[in-house]
């Protein structure tokens, strides 16, 4: 039996049902469909709608249509219903008999899965933001363990200045933090009761939305039931910080797939996040960081598909919104499953700190270090730049480094160098020299490891 009454003269196509059912994947809101539909039952009752004896039927009726559901999955297959609303209709009737009838009184599904959808959504964001921290902790132990490997830095993926391997690991804790905060943002946003809004004017009936707020949980109750029943930029939230969130992880999976390799040889991947060739026996190859940079497209797609089912759409409700939870769950699953990975990936990452270092000491990485020496002679910056590129282009020519050009030759460069700048251009030196808040000094870095630390555990504060 549809939800919508005697009107059609004729039933519906089988093909437009299938078509039409959302079932198969809006399952996935059973418990939160569960959890609004017995607050709504007291929200009736306090109006005289709904008896004592009827709230408690009801209660009892949802109560096992959960528990059920929990126990035997496999249940939900066994009764085809257009959407999870119908289903728990449907399975109440059954349990208690036109009770379940009385409990749709000025309710639409219209509110009903805009009110369960938020409900996931709060429940999700605090999964993602925990995953969140538990990634972003894993990257603060990985650092910890190497506080003193040094890597060489990059920028147009040519080395530039060496750095330390934590201050390499604190730039992607500075991107989970920034989507930590997003999530908790888009939380924020779907923290909105929506329930009695009805189809799109509100309900007829006196029902007390702000006290069903408060036994929800949620902090607000919906100023407008036209916006209310058709708002879904909560979801377009979550779905942006998902998306920026796997845009920095698949920059993570590029670096550490990079750097993996033979031709760079600084880490190596764990055997439990790696797979070999079919056919090369001497293979290893980085799947996980792989397929985590592949489904980083899906997360960005799910944005766009999104954006653009919106775009257009007339107030109020549209069945054109029912594609939106397909878009909304692939992505919690994608984005909860790549952090997940990511952390077993980054547990198990070995350092070649020879290799390291050597790269880090490699591509004249001091040349800037030196131009800074001439500065503090008082040589102007431009043209101590410019001395110190002629510098490195007769290295280049006589096949030496910075540091054992002769003195004689930068003396012909420039009368400013002295015999004390061999000291400014060792690896310790350039990384001591840049101890500003946010440099790669190691004080600098072991101060920026203990406040990633506590910022992690203030970002994740207000979801738990």
């Amino acid at each position: 039996m549809t939800l919508w009454g005697e009107l059609h003269s004729e039933p519906p196509d089988e093909q437009f049902v299938t078509f039409s059912s959302s079932f198969s994947y809006d399952r996935r809101l059973l418990p939160f469909d569960l959890e609004g539909s017995r607050a709504w039952a007291f929200a009736l009752a306090r109006i005289g709608l709904l008896t004592r004896k009827d709230v408690q039927q009801i209660a009892r009726g949802l109560r096992q249509i959960g528990k059920r559901a929990r126990a035997e999955p496999a249940w939900l297959d066994q009764h085809p219903a257009e959407d999870v609303h119908s289903f728990v209709e449907a399975r109440l009737h059954e349990l208690i008999g036109d009770a379940a009838f009385r409990l749709h009184t000025g309710r639409s599904r219209n509110d009903q899965v805009a009110l369960d959808v938020r409900l996931y959504v709060r429940d999700t964001t605090r999964q993602l933001m925990r995953a969140l921290a538990d990634y972003a902790f894993e990257l603060i132990r990985w650092a910890e363990r190497h506080d003193e490997v040094i890597l060489p830095g990059y920028t147009h993926l040519r080395r530039a200045q060496p750095i330390l391997l934590p201050h390499f690991a604190l730039a992607y804790v500075e991107m989970a933090l920034r989507d930590l905060e997003r999530v908790g943002q888009a939380q924020k946003r779907a923290d909105v009761m929506p329930l009695g809004s009805g189809a799109l004017a509100g309900t007829a009936y006196p029902i007390d939305r702000n006290r069903l707020a408060l036994e929800l949980g949620f902090a607000e109750v919906s100023e407008n039931s036209l916006d209310a029943v058709s708002d879904r930029d909560f979801l377009i939230d979550v779905l942006y910080a998902c998306a920026l969130c796997g845009v920095h992880l698949s920059r993570l999976c590029e670096d550490l797939i990079l750097y993996t390799s033979q031709e760079f040889g600084f880490f190596a991947m764990g055997d439990d996040v790696s797979t070999g060739s079919s056919l090369m026996p001497q293979k290893r190859n980085p799947d996980a960081c792989e397929l985590v940079r592949g489904k980083s497209g899906r997360l960005v797609g799910n944005l766009s598909s999104l954006l653009v089912l919106l775009k257009g759409l007339p107030l109020a409700y549209n069945r054109d919104l029912q594609e939106d939870k397909e878009r909304l769950f692939d992505t919690v699953d994608t984005a909860l499953g790549s952090l997940k990975v990511m952390r077993t990936v980054i547990g198990g990452l070995k350092v070649d700190v020879a290799a390291c270092r050597v790269a880090a000491a490699g591509g004249f990485s001091n040349a800037t270090d030196l131009a800074d020496y001439l500065v503090r002679k008082g040589v102007p910056f431009r043209l101590a730049h410019r001395h110190v590129s002629r510098a490195v282009r007769e290295c280049i020519d006589s096949g030496c480094t910075l540091e054992t050009f002769p003195l004689d030759r930068y003396l012909a460069i420039c009368d400013q160098f002295g015999p004390d700048l061999h000291q400014h251009l060792t690896l310790d030196a350039v990384l001591s020299a840049r101890t500003a808040r946010g440099g790669t000094a190691p004080l600098s870095v072991h101060v920026a490891l203990k406040r990633a630390h506590k910022r992690v555990l203030k970002a994740l504060a207000p979801s738990v």
